[in-house]
């Protein structure tokens, strides 16, 4: 994938993550300034997420720790445990919002 085609890609799942939190209703701030998604809880607590073009990686930092996704195949895997991009981030957003949330793929 060339980087044109990874900043779309990347820029859909921005857009998924948001009509995520949309849908669910959370109350939460998510706020997309160029390559990264802030996601703020009432706590003040922050999940970030970022995409690096030049890895062509996702990252997520939340409370729960720091990952890079790099795709493989049409699911986005972390380098350090194996764990897919939606699935880390749907629970650092149940743990930051207290609430249920998930995507739906």
């Amino acid at each position: 994938m060339n980087e044109s085609e990874f900043l779309q890609l990347s820029d859909a799942i921005f857009e998924q993550i948001q009509a995520a939190i949309d849908d669910y209703d959370l109350d939460v701030d998510a706020l997309l300034l160029g390559n990264v998604l802030e996601i703020e809880f009432e706590s003040g607590e922050k999940v970030i997420v970022n995409r690096h073009a030049a890895n062509q990686e996702l990252w997520i930092a939340a409370k729960s720790g720091g990952y890079h996704f790099a795709r493989k195949g049409d699911a986005w895997i972390a380098s350090r445990d194996g764990a897919e991009f939606f699935s880390t981030l749907a629970e650092a957003i149940r743990a930051g919002s207290g609430a249920q949330f998930d995507f739906d793929l």
